[in-house]
């Protein structure tokens, strides 16, 4: 008599996904930016202060300047044009105004904190705006400016 050996089922990997909630906290992913828009440079350069224009018109696309993170005190390379953006015009007071669209004014809080994790409540909070609106945007199937969850 012979045994037949039924093949053991595969089992298949599958990635794992969470649906975001109002406390999944959120960030700039600049490595998107680098990926989907050629010209990222161009809109982070136009969202400098006249300081940083004139000063950095000379500046190379993409070269790197130290960065000091404030909360761990972690020395990273960034972009000579998000430092200036994230350091100094990023805190000017018309940087962001309660006019200012969704999606921009969420990208520029980003920059305004170093580009820290926030969730939707955090956001909501800063910007005056409702917690569902902002996740449903930012959950969304479209990935607004590089707003994304955290890995």
């Amino acid at each position: 008599m012979t045994e037949t050996m039924t093949p053991e089922p595969t089992q298949v990997r599958r990635p794992s996904f969470l649906k975001p909630s109002t406390k999944t906290p959120f960030h700039l992913d600049f490595d998107w930016w680098k990926e989907n828009e050629r010209d990222w440079h161009v809109y982070l350069r136009s969202l400098l202060c006249q300081q940083h224009q004139d000063a950095l018109a000379d500046l190379a696309e993409g070269q790197l300047v130290d960065w000091v993170d404030e909360v761990t005190a972690e020395v990273k390379q960034v972009d000579g044009i998000q430092h200036a953006l994230m350091s100094h015009c990023a805190r000017q007071p018309e940087f962001l105004t309660a006019q200012t669209a969704l999606v921009e004014a969420v990208f520029r809080v980003f920059l305004v904190n170093g580009n820290q994790p926030m969730s939707a409540d955090d956001l909501a909070a800063r910007l005056n705006r409702p917690a569902n609106i902002i996740l449903s945007t930012l959950a969304g199937p479209r990935i607004y400016k590089g707003l994304r969850p955290v890995q």
